[in-house]
Formats: C-alpha cells, sequence, structure tokens
C-alpha cells in the first residue's frame, strides 16, 4: 500500500510540476506594452451601495492623466444614498455620467442587466471595466489598458490586487490567492489559451460585447460578468495582457474569514460553466495539489521512502516559490511570498470546502 501511496505521489508532483513551469511563461514575460494610445474610452463602475467608496475612488479615476474619456457610473437599485454621490460627481464633472438601474421581476438583483445598461450608455467602443471598491494604482491606469486595444486586440486583461495591511493573516491569504489567480489567467493568455479575467480590472470593446450577443448565454447565472464572458469570448488573437505595475487597480479586501468565504463562494459558482478544456485543467491543478500535500504527510508519519519524499517535496516547493517570486514581484505582491506554503495548504483546503458548500447550495445576489 505504500509503494502506491509513494507511486501517486510522484506523480501528483509531476503534474504539478508541470503547471508551474507552464507558468513560467508569465513569470518570465518581459513583453511591454506596444506604445502609446488616444482611443476613446468609457470607463463603467457597477455601484450597488457604494455611497462611501464612491467618495474615495472616484476622484482617482477621473484624476487619470488621458485626454479622451468618460466615466459610466451605474446606479444598481443602491438603497444607501449612492445615487445622490453619483449626481454630485455628475454636477461637478460633465465626464460622469449616470446609469440609474431600478429592479425589476424579470432582473432582480443582477449584475449583468445592470453592466448591460451601462454599456449601451457608453458612447465610446473602447470599455475598460472595474468596481466602486476599486482604485486605480497610477494615473496613467486608462493609457496602458488601452495601449492593449491595437494589433487587433479587443480584449485586455488586467490585473486587480487589493489593498495591503501588514498585520492581518487574512488579508495576505486573500492577496497571495488572488496572486495564484493572476498566474493561471496571464500564463494561460500567455500560452493561447486566455479563459478568464477580474471585473476589478477588465477591457473589452463594445462590439465584441455586442458580438458575443453580450451575457445572454449566462444572464441567468448571478455572477460571471467578468470570467464567463472573458471565457467564451476571449482566444489567442483578440486577447492582450496588460501586467505594468501603472496599470493595476487595488479595492478593498474583506475583513473577515467568514465575509471572503462568501465572496469566494460566489466566484466559484460559475467555474462549472467554463469551457470543459478549462474545467479539466483547473481541476486537475487544484485536485494535484490537493492529494499532494495529503499523501505527503501520510508518507512522512509512515516514513517510507523518505529521503525520496522529501526531495521530491523540496524540488516542487522550490519551482514554486522561483514562479512565485518572479510573478509577485511583477505584481508588487512580494511580501506574500515568503509565507506561500502555508497559505497554500490553507488555501486549498479552503476551496475543497467552498466545492463542497457550493455542491449543496450556491449563493444567488451579486451583492
Amino acid at each position: 500500500m505504500a509503494t502506491i501511496l509513494l507511486g501517486f505521489f510522484l506523480l501528483f508532483s509531476i503534474i504539478i510540476l508541470g503547471f508551474y513551469l507552464a507558468f513560467f511563461a508569465f513569470a518570465k514575460d518581459k513583453s511591454k506594452n506596444p506604445g502609446e494610445a488616444n482611443l476613446p474610452i468609457s470607463v463603467i463602475v457597477c455601484a450597488k451601495n457604494e455611497a462611501e467608496n464612491l467618495k474615495n475612488f472616484l476622484p482617482p479615476i477621473l484624476d487619470q492623466d488621458y485626454p479622451n474619456f468618460e466615466v459610466i457610473i451605474i446606479n444598481d437599485a443602491s438603497l444607501d444614498n449612492t445615487l445622490e454621490v453619483i449626481e454630485e460627481f455628475q454636477a461637478f464633472d460633465g465626464r460622469v455620467k449616470l446609469v440609474d438601474v431600478q429592479n425589476n421581476e424579470a432582473f432582480w438583483a443582477n449584475k449583468k442587466y445592470a453592466l448591460t445598461l451601462g454599456i449601451k450608455k457608453a458612447q465610446h467602443p473602447y470599455l475598460i471595466f472595474t468596481d466602486a471598491d476599486c482604485a486605480p494604482q497610477s494615473r496613467n491606469w486608462i493609457k496602458h489598458m488601452a495601449t492593449g486595444f491595437q494589433q487587433e486586440k479587443s480584449i485586455v486583461l488586467g490585473y486587480g490586487g487589493y489593498f495591503k495591511n501588514s498585520k492581518s493573516l487574512l488579508n495576505k491569504l486573500i492577496r497571495f490567492e488572488t496572486l495564484l489567480t493572476a498566474i493561471q489567467y496571464f500564463s494561460y493568455a500567455k500560452l493561447g489559451n486566455p479563459y478568464m479575467g477580474v471585473g476589478r480590472n477588465l477591457a473589452y470593446t463594445s462590439k465584441q460585447f455586442y458580438d458575443q450577443k453580450g451575457f445572454a448565454n449566462h444572464l441567468h447565472l448571478r455572477s460571471g460578468d467578468d470570467d464567463l464572458f472573458v471565457n467564451e469570448a476571449a482566444n489567442f488573437e483578440n486577447t492582450f495582457i496588460c501586467h505594468h505595475p501603472e496599470a493595476s487597480t487595488r479595492s478593498v479586501p474583506k475583513a473577515d474569514l467568514k465575509s471572503w468565504l462568501h465572496q469566494k463562494r460566489r466566484h466559484a459558482s460559475v467555474a462549472g460553466f467554463y469551457k470543459t478544456k478549462d474545467k479539466v485543467l483547473l481541476g486537475l491543478f487544484y485536485a494535484s495539489r490537493f492529494f499532494f500535500w495529503i499523501l505527503l504527510a501520510i508518507l512522512l508519519v509512515l516514513q517510507y521512502q523518505w529521503q525520496l519524499v522529501l526531495g521530491c517535496a523540496a524540488l516542487v516547493l522550490l519551482v514554486q516559490a522561483i514562479v512565485y517570486a518572479k510573478s509577485a514581484q511583477k505584481l508588487q505582491e512580494t511580501d506574500v511570498v515568503w509565507l506561500f506554503p502555508f497559505l497554500e495548504v490553507f488555501l486549498i483546503f479552503t476551496q475543497f470546502g467552498i466545492f463542497i458548500a457550493n455542491s449543496i447550495s450556491k449563493p444567488r445576489h451579486w451583492k
């Protein structure tokens, strides 16, 4: 039996090494944005009960060093004074355009419906999306994202991170999970298989949206306005990755574990609607890491071929560490790297729990 367990352990180790060697596609990427762009841009922000966040994070968007852009703010049936805040910004700055969405029976609490109305309101054909609790990390955010639309590209994948709190272990876990997700979708896109993006920092053309018939194929799902759209529409020819440090956004992370788990359940609930090849790759990636750690613990307890087991584990962790370090340097998340073995184990088993919870019942509302 121990020999069989060792065989599976070596198999899962090889699979993990294969994935992380593939992730070097992003970790070693030195490509630069293809020059300046002066395309007319519509920034679209969907806000639901975001009055305070809009006060804090809309000014950095309006302060962008870019000559030709408007900001579409969608008030998605908010119950606070979000509408009043948007109207105040609108009176102050003519680039701010309001879309006031009222709940209706057919599209109750459906963010995709609200986003569709915002896209229809946009005057410009190049759209950049972010959330109301997100702030661009430089005045050149629009400039860098807009350059991605050159060379016949219609989808631009950006990085949406979270604000740092050096005193919070949960904050490091959230940012590590975000880093790992970015490594995956940037690497797969670099290898010719873009499969997702994040709505905190995502861009595509209105033509791409209408050619794809918007969110029609998954409008019945509460989540997936970002990753499901990209999963359907993106390919090697039409997708550009933009990971310049000045092109990132950061948003407010959840302050407690329960809220973060609910958020991750909502995000994970749409993964079952990805293309089959993407589901297989993601499932294999997470399963191999889950069983790697389980079998590592069992084999060390049994002390069976422990020298081989430890040597193999050390190789896997070394390759992971190199990928994380290089990628974290690009995305300015270096402080989470040294904790990655602990964070990875916790994240793997958390994701397993989320999978079980979502198998029983799925979250229903986007916020």
